[in-house]
């Protein structure tokens, strides 16, 4: 089993060391691209923009959703650039990690003034 507490102490120092240079007005796809590259220098497998396949009614469609990055195969971050969170973009994480399998994501908001109170873990258990 993968240690998933280190791979999301790395995914959220990363994450914290980005927005200290960065700051909060960048563009969500600015903010993934950097991520995605920081995560990888430090030696973490990452995929940009994975299709997530939904079944409905007994039809696949390879790419229902897209998920902002999947880290080491297990790890979901989904990245927002807003002033505020709301509820939906929990529950479109948790949706991901059901149809993915996978136990842990991250929601990331790069565009709050101060990120240590934008980052919320959601796990499936």
């Amino acid at each position: 089993m993968k240690d998933h507490n280190a791979i999301s102490g790395t995914i959220v120092d990363a994450a914290f060391h980005i927005h200290r240079a960065l700051g909060p007005g960048v563009l969500e796809s600015v903010d993934e691209a950097v991520l995605a590259r920081e995560l990888e220098r430090r030696g973490l497998k990452v995929e940009r923009q994975k299709p997530v396949p939904i079944e409905f009614e007994e039809m696949l469609f390879e790419e229902g959703f897209r998920a902002d990055l999947i880290v080491e195969n297990c790890v979901v971050v989904e990245l927002k650039s807003v002033e505020e969170l709301s509820r939906v973009h929990s529950k479109q994480l948790l949706t991901y990690l059901c149809l993915l399998d996978y136990r842990l994501g991250l929601l990331i908001n790069f565009g709050a003034a101060v990120i240590k109170d934008c980052i919320h873990i959601v796990n499936r258990l």
